[in-house]
């Protein structure tokens, strides 16, 4: 028999990183979850899990902050990505009706996110839980006929919970993006069909006019570039990297030529990944 692929991903069983898992992976690969983003990235550096799946960016909330981090401290090579609408659904234990329920649980991010659906059910008490997922582990766990929970549709099946209420968010345009990583591939090779995406760090000299001169190697070439964001850089108080997104496959011949124009113009230079482009 194949051997099942084993992928970590922060959060309980039932969390939105399991749906984007199981979008990059299929239905079969076999979820290891984890309490921190580092120990996502440390499970699959140190070889406990064949993949890792990571959130990076929500299109309310900005950029994971901490994953980027993570990205240029581990040697890990993302490989994949994948998008996943975020539908909030208000979730009970079975039997539960909805004139009964007086608490919800859920993540702080996840109760922000559902504001409207307060202001209409003012005797709703609003509790935050450490997660989604596991707001519904802990109501089906108590079997709790007063509290519901705020998580995804997977959660309710997991835990063999019932939804009172499906798609409670605020805004239907909640979308979070997800990287899948690998530990770096020994042979690279060099023909990608389809359109694909890379993803880079580096750093420039603090002087004026270095990060435009930076960013010209992909203008010049007609490259697109679909994100950049800075984050500090240690050890050099307002100094910062600059992680990019380019729409290009990395053995292009114009790509080839923009990263050597840059690694000329930068202080350091690593590619973090060249992968098919997500939908």
């Amino acid at each position: 028999m194949k051997k099942k692929i084993r992928a970590s991903f922060q959060g309980e069983l039932g969390a939105f990183s399991q749906i984007a898992l199981r979008q990059l992976l299929g239905p079969d690969a076999f979820p290891v979850p984890c309490e921190r983003f580092e120990q996502v990235f440390r499970s699959l550096k140190d070889g406990e899990v064949d993949r890792a799946v990571i959130p990076i960016e929500n299109t309310l909330h900005g950029s994971i902050h901490e994953n980027y981090d993570h990205l240029l401290n581990f040697d890990l090579e993302i490989v994949g990505e994948t998008s996943v609408r975020i539908v909030h659904n208000l979730i009970a234990a079975p039997g539960v009706k909805w004139n009964r329920v007086r608490r919800v649980l859920s993540h702080p991010v996840a109760l922000n996110q559902c504001l409207k659906f307060f202001a209409a059910n003012p005797n709703l008490e609003r509790v935050t839980h450490y997660d989604t997922a596991g707001s519904v582990k802990t109501i089906m766990e108590q079997n709790s006929q007063d509290s519901a929970a705020i998580a995804s549709s997977v959660a309710a099946e997991i835990y063999g919970a019932h939804i009172l209420k499906r798609s409670i968010e605020d805004d239907r345009q909640n979308y979070t993006r997800f990287f899948l990583l690998e530990r770096p591939a020994k042979q690279k090779s060099h023909a990608h069909p389809g359109d694909r995406k890379t993803s880079l760090v580096f750093t420039t000299r603090n002087a004026p006019g270095a990060l435009f001169r930076a960013l010209s190697a992909f203008a010049l070439r007609d490259l697109s570039l679909t994100k950049i964001e800075s984050r500090p850089l240690r050890g050099k108080p307002f100094e910062y990297l600059f992680y990019v997104d380019v729409l290009a496959d990395v053995a292009e011949e114009r790509m080839r030529k923009a990263l050597g124009h840059l690694e000329e113009l930068a202080d350091f230079l690593r590619v973090l990944g060249c992968y098919p482009r997500g939908k």
